[in-house]
């Protein structure tokens, strides 16, 4: 099967790595978050790269912009569930800094793709 183009993306793998990072520290989350904020973490981040991968598979512009900003929606999400999870001390300072700093380069890496999609000549 050949390769999948979303898959050659920094931003894609980037994300799908903070994905992983999100289910490992809501992994330590106290039971009662199980359905809580660990679940609204783990739907946000899981988002990300998959808006990124299906606007990449579609044929035009537009609707890449739209996943796009879908994404660009949930890493938002999970930035303020982020912190949260620390203001409620399910995270500690440096597990957060941490998962802050990959969602800043999730971030600076999608509005990057954002500012491309957007341009008027394409």
């Amino acid at each position: 099967m050949a390769e999948k183009a979303h898959r050659k993306l920094a931003l894609w793998q980037k994300s799908t790595r903070l994905v992983v990072s999100v289910y490992e520290v809501t992994r330590r989350f106290p039971t009662i978050e199980r359905f809580g904020l660990a679940a609204q973490m783990q739907r946000a981040a899981v988002s990300i790269p998959s808006n990124i991968a299906e606007g990449s598979a579609r044929k035009g512009r537009k609707e890449y912009l739209q996943f796009a900003y879908t994404a660009r929606g949930s890493l938002s999400e999970l930035d303020t569930q982020v912190e949260i999870a620390g203001m409620l001390g399910y995270l500690t300072p440096d597990r957060s800094c941490r998962l802050q700093a990959e969602i800043d380069e999730v971030s600076r890496l999608l509005n990057g793709v954002i500012a491309y999609l957007s341009r008027s000549d394409g």
